[in-house]
């Protein structure tokens, strides 16, 4: 490999796979790759995922919400193999244009509405079912504060910290440190803001904390990149007490094991149609 520094040209274009972990789906343009339609269960909720932190965020919710009895809540969970492409489907697409995990079609409603964007399929479900969002302004307003600060933040761990630590082809010292600085920055303001609440919004557990335990409790919990020692995770101690919290509880266990197709047999459950299938 040459070690003449890199110098962009005056117009970038894709010539070749980039290398690194997903280089075989990375693409430059939007749309679909080929035609094909999704499958459609029974039930009023129809989510197409893989359980990624994101993908894990919506089947917590369901799980939660089905455990506090909202019947409407039940949903048929599809697996989308983005090793393989399936986000680029005609049928995926018309649901999320941006072909990213999660996206849900709420069938009942007339005409279907669809929802893409891991947290706003988040506010649409506790809107929609009344719950994990405060109702009155300053708690909702904390909520949301929280649920955007992880959909913000997120890409700079994900796409930066993890890409260059994890995924890519190589290791390159500044692009790790530079996102390792801002994800520890990240823990630090979940870390002080922890120190003084039992969940982020307050004292009530939310579609904030549910939005970000899968990132930043599981980093912790080094359960994503393997990375709890490389960020010395242990120093975020309010952080570590809600992680474990929070993965204590039924339905987070339950929701974690949605759309999985990693580890060991007994945590996944690729297609969830029915709550006998994680039982």
């Amino acid at each position: 490999m040459s070690n003449a520094p890199y110098v962009p040209p005056k117009v970038w274009k894709h010539e070749a796979p980039s290398g690194g972990h997903f280089a075989s789906i990375n693409r430059p343009i939007a749309g679909p790759t080929h035609d094909k339609t999704l499958p459609v269960g029974k039930h009023p909720l129809q989510l197409y995922s893989l359980a990624t932190p994101n993908g894990v965020k919506v089947t917590i919710l369901l799980e939660e919400l089905l455990a506090l009895g909202h019947a409407g809540a039940e949903y048929d969970a599809w697996l989308i193999r983005i090793g393989e492409g399936d986000q680029f489907s005609s049928g995926f697409v018309e649901i999320n244009p941006n072909s990213k995990i999660p996206a849900l079609l709420d069938r009942s409603v007339e005409p279907p509405i669809r929802v893409f964007e891991s947290g706003s399929i988040l506010l649409y479900l506790a809107e929609k079912f009344g719950a994990f969002l405060p109702k009155d302004p300053a708690g909702r307003t904390e909520t949301l504060n929280w649920l955007f600060w992880q959909m913000g933040s997120a890409p700079y761990l994900g796409g930066g910290f993890g890409h260059f630590y994890a995924y890519a082809p190589e290791k390159l010292e500044y692009p790790i440190n530079r996102f390792t600085m801002e994800a520890k920055r990240q823990l630090d303001v979940l870390n002080q803001r922890l120190a003084k609440n039992a969940y982020l919004a307050g004292d009530e557990y939310s579609i904030a904390d549910i939005a970000v335990w899968p990132w930043y409790g599981q980093l912790v919990r080094n359960n994503v990149y393997s990375a709890a020692e490389f960020l010395a995770a242990h120093e975020y101690t309010h952080v570590q007490r809600w992680a474990e919290d929070i993965a204590q509880r039924p339905a987070v266990m339950r929701g974690q094991r949605v759309n999985r197709t990693w580890g060991d047999e007994a945590s996944q459950v690729p297609e969830r149609h029915s709550t006998d299938d994680l039982n």
